[in-house]
């Protein structure tokens, strides 16, 4: 965002109570929250399915040591990797923290690339019932093509790892859980909120995905991803999707390194487009580049 912009958006939320701030993954989204928050009181809450992981920091792209020392930030490190973490919970955490953080006459800045998370706290969703074993099997018994086509249909965002079934099906039973019971979704934002979405050209986006793909490589995530399967497995909840089953491969001598980094950069890219389609379909978002 210019640095005009920015000034522009900061002088408009004198009297904003919440503030979200959405789109793909490596947009911009942390930095604009930091600056924010160094202008206005506030503090930051990430609504980011990876990030709730304790031990995968650098896989995740968490914020900083530094950046999380400027500015509170709540929404990291909630459960172990072998624990799985629902938008309904995720709901109720947020929720108290809104409150908290308003309390201390801050600003409350959601900040977040999982659609998911991010549209059950502004739109009040009321969860549905827990998954029942017999709907597991209906899901079960279509081939891959017909779970791709129900997801396009019913607009739910494919996992990463789109073309195993056992994601896809995982992805389907997580949305139907999460979606709202009849007229239960608020359609309209909570007063005195704004919804900010960052949108780069897909040139400056790329670029963006590539140099932290780089970046992630250089720190120290093959390390952090032995560690964390050494003591929860590959099969932990949190190491099942993002960076971590090509770290598999690297380790298993199945990629070099230089092919682990570009099957990263492709499946960020896919996430990308995915957020996008994602957020297109919300009218409220004030788009910014």
């Amino acid at each position: 965002m210019l640095y005009s912009q920015r000034n522009q958006l900061i002088e408009t939320l004198d009297d904003c109570t919440l503030l979200a701030i959405v789109g793909p993954t490596a947009s911009g989204k942390t930095e604009l929250a930091l600056r924010v928050a160094a202008a206005i009181p506030a503090e930051i809450i990430c609504a980011d399915s990876r990030t709730v992981y304790k031990g995968l920091d650098v896989g995740t792209a968490k914020p900083s040591a530094f950046e999380q020392s400027q500015v509170p930030h709540h929404g990291l490190d909630i459960v172990t990797p072998d624990q799985t973490f629902s938008a309904a919970e995720f709901q109720r955490y947020a929720q108290q923290w809104i409150a908290d953080i308003r309390k201390r006459d801050k600003l409350p800045i959601i900040v977040g690339g999982t659609g998911l998370y991010v549209e059950a706290l502004l739109y009040d969703y009321q969860f549905g019932q827990p998954i029942d074993q017999e709907r597991r099997e209906v899901l079960e018994g279509m081939t891959l093509e017909a779970l791709h086509k129900y997801c396009v249909l019913n607009n739910i965002e494919l996992p990463e790892n789109y073309k195993n079934r056992r994601y896809v099906i995982r992805a389907i039973e997580r949305a139907e859980a999460a979606a709202p019971q009849g007229p239960t979704k608020s359609q309209q934002l909570p007063p005195q909120s704004r919804l900010i979405g960052l949108n780069p050209g897909s040139d400056a986006l790329r670029a963006r995905i590539t140099a932290r793909a780089q970046a992630i490589f250089n720190g120290n995530v093959i390390e952090e991803a032995k560690r964390a399967a050494s003591q929860y497995g590959w099969g932990a909840p949190g190491l099942s999707g993002n960076i971590y089953p090509i770290i598999k491969q690297l380790i298993r001598g199945e990629l070099t390194q230089e092919q682990a980094i570009e099957q990263f950069i492709t499946s960020d890219w896919r996430l990308a487009k995915r957020q996008r389609t994602w957020w297109r379909r919300d009218e409220h978002i004030q788009w910014y580049e």
